[in-house]
């Protein structure tokens, strides 16, 4: 799974934004990754080493289950801490007219972000 989490470290830097360092959990079924304990990103993120960069994407993968550890995870590191389970859940907030704010779920749906 190393490759696919290198695809994922180079789209993100193909769009412009660094990356500094990446995990791979090495979980090939989709099915076996929404059984993950979401408690373990926790650990993960202790891990990697964020020194100096902007934000963390705790998760690349929706069906990772993150919304549990992202604001402890934020908590824990002093950095906004992202997924891509979150921002889906902030585009379509967005893009449907509504409050991006969820409780507990990270900076991006704190309603600190600016809807541009």
């Amino acid at each position: 799974m190393k490759p696919l989490t290198k695809r994922v470290a180079d789209y993100i830097e193909a769009e412009g934004i660094e990356v500094q360092d990446s995990i791979s959990l090495e979980v090939s079924d989709n099915l076996e990754v929404g059984l993950l304990n979401p408690e373990n990103l926790l650990e993960h993120v202790k891990r990697l080493n964020h020194d100096g960069v902007d934000a963390v994407i705790l998760s690349a993968c929706v069906q990772m289950p993150s919304l549990p550890a992202i604001q402890r995870a934020q908590d824990q590191i002093g950095k906004p801490v992202l997924s891509a389970a979150v921002c889906t859940v902030y585009q379509m907030l967005k893009t449907l007219g509504l409050e991006t704010r969820v409780p507990n779920a990270g900076h991006i749906l704190s309603g600190a972000k600016p809807q541009a």
